[in-house]
């Protein structure tokens, strides 16, 4: 004990001693003087990170977290430290070269998150190929004066530091190489000095979490966004790796995960549609909040209002795409499969086996074939249609695309379901049963071309009366001039070509024995604070109400994540009385297959999801970033908090539970498609049947 008292005392005295020759010497203020680039390359890249992390999320824990700062102090000073190792009049471009790599990652993120709310990978360097068609939507809706505020903090400040120091003939002192290498290891050592300190601040969740990369806003928030990129590259480079040596503990999760899965029951909705024709209508961005609005009497969406009325209709629909937006909802309402953890299946993974919507009807003798006004080779389109099974892709090759019939990406929604019409005409001629996915166009991001979408007013006229008695109408602008209410004009136009489609389709006989399913394939990803002059627009100042005001109405993050799902209408001309309403029971895009194959008479015994008549209040809604959602409850993984829907109590066991079932749904549906494991059942079946009729 006595012996341990006088270490301490020791260590005490050493460090006030040190800390007295620090304060006496100016030790401090001699180093910031003689390493002024390498530390305003350390501070700078701190500094672009952090900013990165407050911009992105938003939540006090972000705010207050330590732990990313320590993370990125480490990985920062490491790569600083071996700076040292050059001499001082060539240290300049290695700092420079590394703030210019250090602050891409930063403003590449930045970019990406505004317009997927998610952190880039390097798996999805090869979908930059498509950047061009959507292009403007880049420049107009996503790049913002925040993205170039890191290259401002980042290399023109070391370039501005640098000029001075050339001016103070700073770079003619000399170091020799072993005092070089002292300071490289001295550094170094501190650089693993914070990586240590942050290492305990992490918990075994924390682990896990960065080894399943699929909540990439968690792993930012607790790790910083550049160990998060050094761990991407590790995880974009696994599947590669995994699929020559990891198949057979994939093969085994994936067996025991059907082992033990329900088998599904006959119900009141089994093969009532069996043997009609079906059209599919792939609504780009329409969302379900769309249909609850009108401005000035007219509503938004008059014909999917009425589709709804008169049909099916599911009003909590969602569509949990990844960074693959419209390809990851086909995959989901095609295959009953999540977006992959790495890259999109669409691209990535065309070469697949897939039990596919088309595929199974086309088993069941249904011509199968898609359409689409777009290039035939974005999102990979042209390999992934033929492996989920359609006989024919028609594509912007096969109709007749002008400029004046343009809007957007492509050839409008109104000349496009003409066009198709033709086509489906003579399809119907020639098969007595048939599929096909119509997908639109118009209703694109950035939503710009409102000269374009017709007459829709998004302001708000009203009629007054003067003093002396005479009435005049007035007009407040509401929703004119901003990007949500080009949004809503965009809607409308497409609305109106969905009802335009309608009508062709029943002049031409087309609806009969036919069922018309439609579904938006995901928001319009437009941020949340576009929604706040919706909902609390003061006419009177032409303003948004102060928060304080009793009208105030609040629309936080939860809010906005609920109000993200899609509509679901699946409408039929002779369709049972039975059948007409509105199905409030959550249901994911992934739910859709096993749906429709109970309702038509196919069944994919892989599938993920359920058909929500069997599962009804019971279902999951999970979403790529773990987050999941009941008619009870949203979870949100990333906060580990949760939003109660509604007065059930919701124990601890049960989120465990959810928490458990959404991470291995996530990872069996992403082991399917990296393993190529249908195809491989397929295969052992084969090899069963082969050996029998050999007799072995």
């Amino acid at each position: 004990m006595k012996n341990l008292k006088n270490s301490w005392n020791r260590l005490l005295q050493s460090l006030k001693k040190n800390l007295k020759r620090v304060k006496e010497e100016h030790l401090i203020r001699e180093y910031a003087k003689n390493n002024v680039l390498f530390l305003v390359f350390v501070i700078s890249c701190v500094i672009n990170s952090t900013l990165l992390r407050f911009f992105c999320i938003n939540s006090t824990e972000n705010y207050l977290a330590i732990a990313p700062i320590l993370a990125d102090l480490a990985i920062i000073t490491i790569v600083g430290g071996l700076g040292f190792l050059l001499k001082p009049k060539n240290r300049f471009a290695y700092y420079l070269g590394f703030s210019i790599f250090f602050t891409l990652i930063c403003v590449i993120n930045s970019i990406y998150y505004t317009y997927y709310t998610s952190f880039a990978s390097v798996s999805m360097l090869s979908l930059t190929q498509y950047v061009g068609d959507v292009g403007d939507a880049v420049v107009e809706q996503v790049i913002s004066f925040k993205d170039f505020l890191y290259i401002i903090i980042g290399p023109v400040l070391l370039i501005v530091i640098n000029s001075r120091l050339k001016k103070k003939n700073h770079y003619k002192k000399v170091e020799v190489k072993s005092e070089r290498k002292k300071k490289t290891l001295k550094t170094i050592a501190v650089g693993v000095v914070f990586a240590i300190i942050f290492l305990f601040t992490l918990t075994p969740t924390d682990m896990s979490r960065l080894v399943k990369q699929w909540n990439r806003e968690y792993i930012v928030m607790k790790y910083g966004i550049y160990v998060y990129q050094a761990n991407d590259v590790i995880a974009s480079i696994q599947p590669k790796i995994n699929s020559l040596f990891g198949y057979d503990q994939a093969k085994k999760n994936f067996n025991d995960y059907f082992a033990d899965k329900e088998t599904h029951e006959d119900n009141e909705l089994t093969g009532r549609f069996e043997g009609k024709n079906v059209i599919v209508i792939h609504g780009e961005s329409l969302q379900t909040n769309l249909m609850d609005l009108s401005f000035n009497g007219e509503e938004v969406t008059p014909n999917l209002n009425r589709l709804a009325s008169e049909g099916m209709f599911f009003s909590n629909f969602y569509s949990p795409v990844s960074v693959g937006t419209s390809s990851d909802a086909e995959l989901m309402f095609n295959t009953s499969l999540l977006p992959t953890k790495s890259g999109t299946a669409f691209v990535s993974y065309s070469d697949r086996t897939y039990n596919a919507v088309p595929g199974l009807l086309k088993e069941q003798g249904y011509y199968t074939f898609s359409m689409h006004g777009n290039n035939a080779d974005f999102w990979n389109r042209r390999n992934m249609h033929k492996s989920l099974g359609y006989d024919r892709f028609y594509s912007k090759a096969d109709y007749d695309v002008t400029e004046e019939n343009t809007v957007g990406l492509g050839i409008n929604d109104y000349a496009f379901f003409d066009q198709s019409v033709d086509k489906l005409t003579k399809i119907a001629e020639k098969h007595d049963k048939w599929y096909g996915m119509m997908m639109m166009l118009s209703n694109h991001t950035p939503f710009s071309e409102v000269d374009k979408y017709g007459d829709f007013p998004v302001d708000i006229k009203e009629t007054v009366t003067n003093e002396d008695g005479t009435t005049e109408e007035v007009s407040y602008p509401y929703m004119e001039g901003t990007k949500l209410g080009n949004y809503f004009k965009s809607a409308h136009y497409a609305d109106g070509a969905i009802g335009e489609l309608v009508d062709r389709l029943d002049e031409e006989g087309l609806l009969d024995n036919t069922v018309l399913i439609i579904y938006g394939d995901h928001d319009a990803k437009l941020p949340r604070a576009d929604y706040n002059r919706l909902y609390n627009y003061d006419k009177e100042t032409d303003s948004v109400l102060d928060e304080d005001d009793p009208n105030y109405k609040e629309y936080d993050s939860y809010q906005y994540e609920l109000g993200r799902k899609v509509p679901l209408i699946i409408w039929s001309k002779d369709m049972d009385e039975d059948l007409i309403g509105e199905y409030t029971n959550v249901m994911s895009m992934y739910d859709v297959e096993p749906t429709l194959g109970n309702m038509f008479g196919f069944e994919n015994e892989y599938a993920l999801g359920h058909d929500i008549f069997d599962i009804k209040e019971d279902n999951i809604v999970v979403f790529p970033n773990g987050n999941w959602l009941t008619n009870d409850v949203y979870y949100n993984s990333q906060k580990g908090e949760y939003l109660a829907l509604t007065d059930k109590a919701i124990s601890q066991e049960e989120i465990d539970k959810n928490n458990q079932y959404a991470s291995d749904l996530l990872d069996v549906s992403n082991e399917i498609i990296v393993f190529d494991l249908l195809k491989e059942d397929q295969t052992d079946e084969n090899r069963v049947i082969e050996n029998q009729e050999k007799g072995t």
